[in-house]
């Protein structure tokens, strides 16, 4: 199992978590409408204080991250258990950790910008308006803020 964690699951974990995602329009108490993003725990949403940075929510982050990874080991351990031995190919344990690799290395290298702001848990209230799920090709539009404050 410990070969099935290090060459699979931990590999489609980092995969799925960066395909699939879900994301909540919502209005932030005492601040501007937002889109945080995160499955099942929103972890980020852009930053206020310039463009283009980002504000990271570190307790949501590695909440979604394990809950991520305990869907596929418990999927993959009851498919082992219970309906056939799970084989691990050479070439496709390769694939998975070359591209989950490539996906860190891309990733440390947007967070590691200065003007990112990485909190502890988030630090404002927030009043949910829409959500919904996508991946990571798609591109949403912000919602209509007068849909829901038509003053």
């Amino acid at each position: 199992m410990k070969k099935l964690i290090w060459k699979f699951i931990l590999p489609i974990t980092i995969i799925s978590f960066t395909l699939f995602t879900k994301w909540w329009y919502v209005l932030v108490l005492d601040g501007p409408d937002e889109i945080l993003t995160g499955f099942p725990f929103p972890y980020k949403c852009s930053g206020w204080h310039t463009s283009l940075s980002f504000q990271v929510f570190i307790v949501e982050f590695i909440l979604d991250f394990l809950i991520y990874f305990l869907f596929w080991f418990l999927l993959l351990f009851f498919i082992n258990k219970y309906i056939r031995q799970v084989k691990i190919y050479k070439i496709l344990s390769i694939l998975l950790i070359t591209i989950s690799s490539l996906i860190i290395i891309v990733n440390i290298f947007i967070y590691s910008s200065f003007d990112h702001v990485f909190h502890l848990k988030r630090n404002f209230e927030i009043e949910l308006m829409e959500t919904g799920f996508k991946f990571l090709w798609q591109k949403k539009s912000r919602p209509d803020f007068y849909k829901y404050h038509p003053e």
